[in-house]
């Protein structure tokens, strides 16, 4: 009885060993499986595995890798991360050791926040939102305003400009979404500048007055009472002032109705004839009034015109238009009118039988009478601005010197000595050149005081 029991238990310990689910010790084949939970937040999600429940072998290495959406970031592994490597780090790995759950967290990024830097250069400052750094959100649209000094005008905004709505316009808006340093730009409303008169001398002052000497039998030179003015130019007897707003004013001999300006409007720069004025406007249009007897008035179907141009001993019109190219009215007894063949034309001027073009590449071209040799300017090189006198031509050079050709019975072209001019102008028989520091120099024929300009100083 006791053998048959022993053999019983024997066998059945033999069949125990073979049960699944059994393990007896030291036996190494036997995986154990484990389950790991994996979810997330809004904002994000685990892209590595993905979410869900999977099953591994006890003792895996799992990487882990969440990924947040736009405008999310990722925070941290939360739940069962004893085993995690880097809670903290969106790819990681987690080591099976058991069965766990396990979070994505993600949170909203908060909006960006970016420096608008402004500054402004001489004659004005940014009064909105200020000077300095100022701190934003991103996407913030920010109100500018760039406000002149008495004397200046705002140009433009420069630096980073991308999202400035308007660069030209003082009062704008920029939006942010970078950090940006921008500057608001003034420059002088009135730049000084020399113009000549038959038998007298003009200046404009930096503060927008002006000045004048010579002939006034007309009452050409009473301008003492002008101000805000930003161009003057002298006809025969006559004197024409732009003032800022577009509007004219203009004092002298009224024999024509050159002085006939006061209705006129929305004028960017003006011109005076021996007997006519003429205006050009914002639109590319020009006006003329005055001495109309050799249709030198004519200028009603001119359009894209960027200059003009009548010398105060001149009986034509000359208009330069946006391609480089030149059109003209008027007397045309020596052929100062022929200008149809001219191209890459920069600045023209009339003297008083002949016309001047200056070229792009700094050369000057000339016709109409040359008695004097006054249109004999083909070798001239390196010219920046040209002038044209009675029967005289004056070029200024890049270098701040001067060249003259023509008449010189009065001594209008002796200006070989002089250095630092920035513009240059002629009378009948007079030359005026304006100095970089703001002096006036004057030389030819001083009748009626015209070359009185010794004690000039218009900046």
């Amino acid at each position: 009885m006791r053998r048959i029991t022993f053999v019983v238990i024997g066998c059945l310990l033999l069949i125990g060993l073979t049960l699944p689910g059994c393990v007896t010790e030291g036996d190494d084949s036997v995986t154990v499986t484990v389950t790991v939970t994996i979810s997330s937040t809004i904002g994000g999600s685990v892209t590595t595995p993905g979410e869900g429940t999977f099953p591994y072998d006890a003792g895996t290495a799992v990487d882990l890798a969440a990924e947040a959406e736009a405008g999310y970031r990722f925070v941290n592994w939360a739940g069962d991360i004893d085993t995690i490597a880097s809670s903290d780090s969106a790819t990681t790995e987690i080591t099976m050791h058991d069965d766990y759950e396990i979070t994505a967290n993600f949170e909203q990024m908060p909006p960006s926040q970016f420096d608008l830097t402004t500054s402004s250069t001489e004659g004005g400052e940014v009064t909105t939102p200020g000077e300095g750094a100022f701190t934003y959100t991103e996407g913030s649209v920010v109100n500018l305003l760039a406000t002149p000094y008495v004397g200046y005008q705002f140009v433009a905004w420069t630096g980073d400009v991308s999202t400035i709505e308007d660069v030209d316009a003082a009062q704008t808006t920029i939006t942010m979404l970078d950090s940006y340093s921008i500057t608001a730009n003034f420059e002088s409303k009135y730049t000084p500048m020399v113009a000549g008169g038959c038998w007298h001398t003009l200046g404009l002052r930096s503060d927008g007055t002006v000045v004048a000497v010579g002939a006034n039998s007309y009452e050409q030179c009473n301008v003492g009472g002008w101000t805000d003015i930003i161009q003057v130019d002298g006809g025969g007897e006559h004197t024409v002032g732009l003032k800022s707003n577009g509007t004219v004013v203009a004092v002298g001999d009224n024999s024509y109705r050159q002085c006939n300006v006061g209705g006129w409007t929305d004028i960017i720069q003006v011109a005076a004839g021996r007997y006519h004025t003429v205006g050009l406007k914002s639109d590319g249009t020009v006006i003329a009034v005055g001495d109309n007897r050799y249709m030198q008035c004519n200028v009603s179907g001119w359009t894209d015109i960027i200059q003009v141009a009548a010398g105060a001993n001149s009986w034509h019109t000359m208009g330069l238009k946006s391609d480089g190219t030149v059109v003209a009215v008027g007397g045309n007894w020596d052929g100062e009118c022929n200008v149809g063949g001219w191209k890459s034309i920069t600045q023209v001027a009339a003297g008083g039988h002949h016309t001047l073009g200056l070229k792009s590449n700094g050369t000057v071209v000339a016709l109409g009478r040359n008695d004097y040799g006054e249109c004999n300017v083909s070798g001239w090189t390196d010219i920046v601005q040209v002038a044209g006198g009675c029967q005289l031509t004056i070029g200024l050079k890049s270098d701040g010197t001067v060249v003259a050709a023509g008449w010189n019975d009065y001594g209008q072209r002796n200006i070989d000595g002089w250095t630092g001019i920035v513009q240059v102008a002629a009378g009948m028989t007079h030359t005026i050149g304006l100095k970089s520091d703001g002096s006036v120099v004057a030389a030819g024929n001083n009748g009626n005081g015209q070359c009185d300009v010794g004690g000039w100083m218009l900046n």
